[in-house]
């Protein structure tokens, strides 16, 4: 049975291991393990380095180019050994580093020789990596990819874990990043669709069929910035990009999109309140949800401060006397869990009632 560690749990993991330990992580294409390692360490100081083994046709690639040294004994007698150049990333500094080996099961076999000492030694052609180092590496499973067996010797030297980012994560990082609402609003109303599952099964992979990744949810996201009126073309390159079916949702959800963001409710209440009104249990939950991560992403000003936490006790004043229950039980509960640690920061600071109001709720589930 795989062990699951979602982005939490991995920069945890990541925290705990000793440096001396190899860590493998299990997963789909396009979930984030390079961007999140890289970030993760940057922060750290240390520089990572990224090996796509999987592109790689000659050992020459990881190891360096062999040259011919001579040395001449105190007799004069000359001997020619071969040594081997480092490689354009190898630390020459002394300082550690992370390096990361994508695609590792999907490497020749050849390559994977010249990991071996790597993974238990920390040493490549007869140079050790700086003390501290690290080596992680990535490989990808399922039916859709060309992999190559891993020698269960090679893979003793790992910890091994199965890198599966919760969808509640990929929003939170979509709206740190600016994605387009659209797609945001789409995934927390569709989260199936992330990951290219409908009711828990994976699409089959059909040769040269399109499936959906997070990766591509990025570049749709991109696309649909500053379109307002999607055209015939638009849904054919969407499509390209997500696969047709996929494609064929979001489209329909993208052009029937009136669901209201948390910035809408917080800074233009009165107008975002004509649209609440009308909704329905699932449409307060992903509006609780958006208000959260506007809360906990979004930097403002001390008259946006003022204007955000106006709207919130308001808009918690409302669901009250209008005897939403569920819709506010569904906010005390995403407040409860504390994933959104800033947006409670922003409640204590500036929005103390609202604070207090939703701990005695708490208190009374």
């Amino acid at each position: 049975m795989s062990i699951i560690l979602n982005t939490t749990d991995l920069k945890e993991t990541l925290l705990l291991t000793p440096a001396n330990q190899n860590i493998m992580l299990a997963g789909k294409h396009g979930i984030g393990k390079s961007e999140i390692l890289t970030s993760f360490f940057q922060e750290k100081g240390m520089k990572v380095v990224t090996l796509f083994l999987g592109q790689m046709s000659d050992p020459g690639d990881i190891i360096g180019l062999p040259s011919k040294v001579e040395t001449k004994d105190k007799n004069g007698k000359v001997t020619a050994q071969t040594d081997f150049t480092p490689p354009y990333w190898f630390p020459v500094d002394d300082t550690p580093i992370v390096l990361f080996l994508d695609e590792l099961n999907r490497a020749r076999p050849e390559i994977l020789q010249t990991v071996m000492d790597l993974t238990l030694n920390r040493r490549l052609a007869g140079k050790a990596l700086p003390k501290g180092s690290r080596v992680i590496a990535a490989v990808n499973e399922g039916v859709e990819y060309q992999l190559t067996d891993l020698d269960p010797a090679l893979v003793s030297r790992f910890n091994i874990y199965e890198f599966k980012p919760t969808v509640e994560e990929w929003l939170n990082w979509a709206t740190a990043n600016k994605l387009d609402n659209r797609v945001i609003n789409f995934i927390q109303g569709n989260p199936s669709w992330l990951d290219g599952e409908d009711d828990g099964k994976k699409y089959e992979y059909k040769g040269m069929e399109k499936t959906v990744d997070r990766r591509a949810w990025k570049k749709v996201s991109d696309l649909m910035h500053g379109i307002d009126r999607i055209t015939d073309l638009h849904k054919r390159i969407i499509a390209g990009i997500i696969g047709a079916s996929a494609a064929a949702v979001f489209i329909r959800s993208a052009m029937q999109n009136n669901s209201l963001t948390g910035k809408d409710l917080m800074l233009h209440y009165d107008k975002a309140m004509k649209t609440v009104e009308k909704y329905q249990l699932h449409e307060f939950a992903i509006l609780n949800e958006s208000v959260f991560r506007f809360l906990e992403h979004t930097k403002l000003n001390d008259r946006d401060k003022k204007l955000a936490a106006k709207n919130l006790k308001q808009y918690i004043d409302w669901l009250r006397v209008n005897k939403k229950k569920e819709a506010l039980a569904n906010f005390v509960t995403t407040f409860e869990k504390g994933t959104y640690s800033e947006a409670i920061v922003f409640m204590v600071m500036n929005a103390p009632d609202v604070y207090d109001m939703l701990n005695e709720f708490v208190e009374k589930l």
